[in-house]
């Protein structure tokens, strides 16, 4: 008698690019940094409160050892986010994420750092690794898992979404700007590596210049997000001046200050 066999997978393995914050650090100081994250979640529950973190020391002359590591993943959960891995860097970070049982994420996606040449990613700039084999990379119109239903791509106008951005979804215009011609509700997410155009209400998250284009800007018809940002600055709804809310404005960077101004 035959027995029908199941050859079909219990869980479905998809590796690829996600939106993770990302903490440089700078100075290696466990209480300042815990302190530094607490105020953050505390100003914006609803965008930092339980968060991903990838922690990257690539910022620092010397990694860390093991206890004083842990001492600041502790630090930072009790503030109310969750360290979820080491950003990729040398053999010494890769020994320590051992040790701490994390995980290293490789060609991460965000641009904070300047080189003396402009700016640079942040993971990128570190040496390789072998054998490190990269994530697949993704479809050029979205990353896996971000919504492009109602999106259109054109080489002459970017990437343009026509369908409400709705909570949950998060839209990605890769190497061009992107331009939402309806809402962008809460908790959905807008990127691209340029200029983002809003032609309703911004009730989510803008983020332009996502690979350190600080000439990038974002435009929104009616101004009520939860969060901006421009080559990796950023401004939460409670940094926003009131008069500004519901407004059609402009945001750029300026002297590494995130600047917002009315279009009335």
């Amino acid at each position: 008698m035959s027995v029908a066999v199941d050859y079909e997978q219990a869980g479905e393995l998809k590796i690829g690019q996600v939106g993770i914050a990302n903490l440089r650090i700078r100075t290696l100081d466990v209480e300042r940094l815990t302190e530094e994250m607490r105020s953050r979640v505390q100003r914006a529950p609803n965008m930092f409160g339980r968060a991903a973190v990838v922690i990257d020391f690539g910022g620092l002359s010397q990694t860390p050892d093991p206890v004083t590591a842990q001492a600041l993943l502790d630090g930072l959960r009790a503030a109310g986010v969750l360290p979820v891995a080491l950003a990729y860097g040398t053999s010494e970070t890769d020994r320590l994420a051992q040790a701490l049982g994390l995980p290293l994420l490789a060609k991460f996606r965000a641009s904070y750092e300047k080189a003396e040449g402009g700016v640079e990613p942040v993971a990128s700039a570190a040496p390789k690794r072998e054998p490190a084999p990269a994530p697949a990379e993704p479809a050029r119109t979205s990353r896996p898992g971000i919504s492009a239903a109602g999106a259109v791509a054109s080489t002459s106008v970017g990437l343009i979404q026509s369908a409400p951005v709705r909570s949950g979804q998060q839209i990605y215009a890769d190497n061009r700007d992107l331009t939402v011609l309806t809402t962008v509700g809460a908790g959905a997410e807008v990127i691209a590596d340029g200029s983002v155009h809003i032609y309703g209400p911004l009730r989510g998250r803008a983020l332009a210049g996502a690979q350190g284009n600080t000439k990038a800007r974002i435009f929104c018809r009616e101004f009520h997000a939860e969060l901006v940002a421009i080559a990796g600055h950023y401004k939460v709804l409670e940094d926003i001046p009131k008069e500004l809310r519901g407004k059609a404005v402009q945001i750029w960077l300026e002297d590494e200050q995130i600047k917002i101004a009315a279009l009335d």
